[in-house]
């Protein structure tokens, strides 16, 4: 009998991203983890609420980003919100450095996935911070899409 190797893919979304900031680029990136880490992430038991992206020394880093300590692990576990660095091409990195210093523009984590090989990967959006009125407009949106779905069922 063959034991099977498939890999659950795991997906984390951060919800509140989109409501308030609109994105400008998506990208995908890398991340450096530690030992425990990518079982807690395949477990499920990370957080993307008030993490976010910035750079220092030419080099891109997540900060608050919360993967929880993996139950199993021993002295050896992790930090669930160190810094964690993350792995664009140099042309990548480049471009986002300089769109960071346009006024309003900042990098957010929307969506921490793992991918067909297995590693753990983190969408990244260059965004623009919405205002109130932008928030009520897109709910407004959201609000006759849903009345307009009712009516044509």
């Amino acid at each position: 009998m063959k034991s099977s190797n498939i890999q659950q893919k795991i997906s984390i979304r951060n919800r509140r991203a989109s409501f308030d900031y609109s994105f400008i680029e998506n990208y995908t990136a890398g991340m450096v983890l530690v030992g425990t880490e990518i079982k807690s992430i395949r477990l499920g038991k990370a957080s993307l609420v008030d993490s976010f992206c910035y750079f220092r020394a030419g080099e891109l880093y997540v900060r608050n980003l919360n993967i929880s300590i993996y139950t199993e692990g021993n002295v050896y576990n992790h930090e669930p919100t160190r810094e964690r660095k993350l792995l664009l091409s140099k042309r990548e990195l480049v471009k986002l450095e300089k769109k960071m210093k346009d006024q309003g523009l900042t990098i957010i984590p929307v969506c921490l996935f793992t991918s067909d090989s297995g590693y753990a990967k983190l969408e990244i959006a260059l965004a623009k911070g919405k205002k109130q009125f932008d928030k009520r407009e897109d709910m407004k949106a959201k609000d006759v899409d849903r009345d307009l779905k009712r009516q044509y069922k």
